[in-house]
């Protein structure tokens, strides 16, 4: 069965990393850096941190400022990154040879990264436990 995907909203552009050969969760501690920034502070993030989950978010990052440059004409200083997310891949299995004959499974994780930039004009920054105010329902008699 053929699925379209959802067309984004003109106002935005993304560059998807799949099957990158890390762990998540080392991947996200640095991606939480740079969410919500400008794109010129997290390429200044990105170049001075020391992990190497960097590498490929960087690259990530300048391939979604490529995009949004070439595909949609946005100015690559006032690009904001919007979100950031980091999700678990499939984990490649294999056998390492032990005594007697025996084998220990080895898993190494994979994970996709996906960045998201779209213009500061159409950007408004929500935390993510940011909830809109509930209001209350008054009933009438």
């Amino acid at each position: 069965m053929i699925t379209k995907r959802k067309r984004k909203p003109f106002i935005e552009e993304n560059a998807i990393g799949q099957y990158i050969r890390m762990s998540p969760h080392k991947a996200r501690r640095i991606i939480d850096q740079i969410r919500g920034r400008s794109y010129e502070t997290a390429l200044m993030i990105l170049d001075f941190m020391p992990y190497r989950a960097r590498h490929p978010i960087l690259k990530l990052v300048y391939s979604a400022a490529s995009n949004g440059n070439h595909n949609k004409d946005f100015d690559k200083t006032s690009l904001v990154i919007s979100k950031a997310e980091v999700n678990e891949g499939t984990t490649i299995k294999r056998l390492k040879p032990r005594a007697r004959g025996r084998s220990y499974l080895i898993k190494k994780p994979t994970c996709h990264i996906t960045i998201v930039v779209t213009t500061l004009d159409e950007y408004e920054f929500k935390p993510f436990w940011y909830q809109e105010p509930r209001r209350k329902k008054f009933i009438f008699f």
